[in-house]
């Protein structure tokens, strides 16, 4: 924890960043295809950037400022996506087809419920920690591994396989425990892990059999939401 939360904020701001910056470098370049680029950033923004909210002390603005971070970049995204920005390497990078209007569909949607749970939940509660490993552990390690390994399709969906549905759940779940773990560790949340570790399987579940719905680039809003619903329930 820093004493000022400006400096704070700076060193959330350049870490996030760099990650971006780094990612869109590899699929500019074609050493990541778009598509995998596209879920790195998925997966591996969320870890990084609820690991930076440690940075900040405990004034009423902290998750504020901290939500000015993805706030930002989801800006930044729409600027791109509208054709405001010219950014080829970001268009690459979080584009299945290289078309910019990609962008305003599921990158957007992931940035806004970065910037809604941050201000709602912050540290106080686990549900927002919860919400956001499972869209980014569960949902974005589903997608790569779902189309690698062949499965069977699930009935209701099928553009959705049985080991995408077991990776979601398995990647969220993970994800959620060792986040929640460390801020527990930290002080942040009173109860013992293992009293968490049950609730948020359960949640994992309930999160799984959503984003296993046939639905098209909307699993950024239905995921996290379907995630708060049951946290608000059960935490």
């Amino acid at each position: 924890m820093l004493k000022n939360n400006l400096i704070a904020l700076g060193l959330t701001l350049a870490i996030a960043f760099t990650w971006l910056r780094l990612n869109d470098f590899l699929a500019h370049k074609g050493w990541v295809s778009s598509t995998l680029s596209r879920k790195i950033i998925h997966i591996g923004t969320g870890p990084i950037y609820v690991l930076c909210w440690l940075f900040f002390n405990q004034a009423n603005m902290a998750p504020y400022l901290a939500a000015l971070v993805p706030l930002g970049i989801t800006i930044q995204f729409a600027l791109v996506g509208l054709g405001i920005i010219q950014d080829p390497s970001a268009v690459e990078a979080m584009s299945r087809s290289g078309d910019r209007r990609e962008i305003l569909r599921g990158p957007l949607f992931y940035g806004m419920a970065f910037v809604l749970l941050t201000i709602l939940f912050w540290r106080h509660s686990p549900v927002g920690i919860v919400a956001l490993m499972i869209l980014c552990g569960g949902d974005g390690l589903a997608d790569i591994l779902g189309k690698r390994i062949k499965s069977p399709r699930l009935a209701w969906s099928p553009e959705k396989s049985l080991v995408g549905s077991i990776t979601m759940f398995l990647g969220g779940f993970l994800f959620a425990v060792i986040l929640v773990w460390i801020y527990n560790s930290q002080g942040y949340f009173t109860q013992p892990i293992s009293q968490y570790i049950f609730l948020i399987g359960i949640i994992a579940v309930g999160a799984t059999l959503v984003e296993s719905l046939p639905f098209k680039d909307i699993d950024n809003i239905t995921v996290p939401l379907a995630s708060v619903l049951l946290g608000l329930l059960l935490f």
